[in-house]
């Protein structure tokens, strides 16, 4: 009986092609029977984000990072040649043409592949964002949570 392999990345950016790499590797790992963690952390956490406006009671700093933060994955600008918002209609348009997966989609196919989507809960309470504005199904823990997930890795990944 072979050894189970490990893979856990952690997603800081928040940029939609950092967000898709992380994916396409996450997915691609746990296609070859990897367990799979993605850790999101500060902006790697707008990935999780629902699109639809959640009413939440916050104070008035928390409401300013969560209007100025991008309401879920498919909202989320691109690292290079952002263009005032050219780049990601590009990037988006490219995909289409190419028959790739869109970001919202690969995070549809890491739930199907049981990879363990986990937000980090330190962020979240500096970002003032809630359980209720983030995707359902998905995990809430710290770091230590993580650390011990890639401790046991056979490939840990910072993106």
């Amino acid at each position: 009986m072979s050894e189970v392999k490990k893979t856990t990345i952690v997603l800081f950016s928040g940029d939609y092609d950092k967000a898709m790499a992380a994916y396409i590797i996450a997915n691609g790992a746990a296609a070859y029977d990897h367990e799979v963690t993605i850790f999101h952390t500060f902006w790697g956490l707008n990935a999780l984000r629902k699109e639809e406006l959640i009413p939440t009671k916050k104070g008035w700093l928390e409401k300013m990072f969560g209007k100025m933060m991008p309401r879920g994955a498919d909202k989320m600008g691109i690292s290079k040649m952002n263009f005032a918002g050219m780049g990601p209609k590009m990037i988006k348009h490219v995909i289409k043409k190419h028959n790739a997966m869109t970001l919202p989609q690969l995070i549809e196919m890491a739930e199907e592949q049981d990879i363990k989507l986990v937000a980090c809960t330190m962020t979240m309470d500096l970002l003032g964002l809630q359980q209720e504005e983030l995707l359902d199904g998905i995990e809430y823990a710290g770091v230590a949570a993580y650390l011990g997930d890639a401790q046991d890795g056979n490939v840990n990944l910072f993106i």
